[in-house]
């Protein structure tokens, strides 16, 4: 995959899930799978970061499910969307000296994934009658589309 392609479909990850992208960014940074030494993003490739973020992503699978959850378009949860695009975005172009673009793409990806993926979502539970198992089906294209960016890098 292209140095542009990768932080798009990251940041549309983003969109879907804020933390799930970040822990597989961290941990390609770990496993030595993506070089950010010398970046500001370095801090990502230490364990602690890895695991810290993992747990948070696993925290947001729980608690994405609550009826009290607000909705990822409310500012709050946008920005962190968009954020966490960025940050990943420009991570994974940091490698071809493209962070800037990594992170505009990722925002622009970030924006895609929130907004699009709230209206699947919202048509797939509608069809479903329950939200449930659209979140969950959301989930496993957030965690596989991070598992097979990660398995995309060298």
């Amino acid at each position: 995959m292209t140095p542009f392609m990768l932080p798009l479909l990251t940041g549309i990850l983003c969109g879907l899930r804020t933390m799930t992208p970040l822990a597989m960014v961290s941990w390609a940074a770990v496993l030595g799978r993506l070089s950010l030494e010398g970046s500001f993003l370095s801090f990502l490739a230490t364990p602690v970061a890895a695991w810290v973020l993992t747990l948070f992503a696993l925290g947001e699978l729980v608690a994405d499910k609550l009826p009290f959850t607000p909705s990822r378009k409310v500012p709050m949860q946008f920005g962190a969307r968009i954020v966490s695009g960025a940050v990943c975005g420009a991570a994974l172009a940091t490698p071809a000296g493209l962070a800037l673009a990594g992170a505009a793409l990722g925002v622009g990806g970030a924006v895609i994934g929130t907004l699009g993926g709230a209206a699947v979502r919202g048509r797939l539970a509608a069809r479903l009658g329950r939200d449930l198992p659209a979140a969950l089906i959301e989930d496993a294209v957030a965690v596989f589309g991070a598992l097979l960016i990660l398995g995309s890098l060298r």
